[in-house]
């Protein structure tokens, strides 16, 4: 009976995983191998404050999980201790928090992930952290769409004070 609920305990295990790597818009698979507790701390804060899960799970158990959700491609960076980092409201905060932190600690590397259901490697989650944030895209993307409007009242203005000028005159 005992051997019936483990099996049971680590199939749900895999279904939690799998439910994870789905609904996530960014995953990211890191080797944190040679950070120490401080450090791990650290970054788990920094994470959790940007509502980004982070786990260290069994390489076995996400294989798992990759199989169930199509994701097979990742089980290629899947050796030694495997952190992933899931996020299923910015795309952009855990390639960016994870390559920030790797840039200070050279302990932590990041192996790969998932963004928006592709598998994508080292270099992809490096250009998806260079990015800027969600407010700094959304701030750029307001100021993109007010441009032409103050070029209309900048015009009307110059308009109306030449005309003002010329009535003066």
């Amino acid at each position: 009976m005992a051997n019936a609920k483990v099996i049971q305990a680590k199939q749900d295990a895999v279904d939690v995983v799998t439910s994870k790597l789905r609904e996530s818009v960014t995953t990211v698979v890191a080797d944190y191998r040679g950070l120490n507790v401080s450090q791990v701390t650290e970054l788990r804060k920094q994470l959790r404050e940007a509502g980004i899960e982070f786990q260290v799970l069994k390489n076995s158990l996400v294989r798992r999980a990759t199989a169930a959700a199509e994701l097979t491609e990742l089980d290629e960076v899947l050796a030694g201790p495997t952190a992933i980092a899931f996020s299923t409201n910015d795309a952009v905060a855990p390639a960016k928090i994870l390559n920030d932190f790797a840039k200070k600690n050279d302990a932590l590397k990041i192996k790969g992930g998932v963004v928006e259901g592709r598998v994508v490697g080292v270099d992809q989650i490096k250009a998806l952290a260079e990015l800027p944030s969600r407010e700094g895209l959304l701030s750029m993307l307001l100021s993109v769409l007010q441009a032409p409007v103050r070029n209309f009242a900048l015009a009307v203005k110059a308009v109306a004070d030449k005309e003002e000028t010329g009535a003066s005159a």
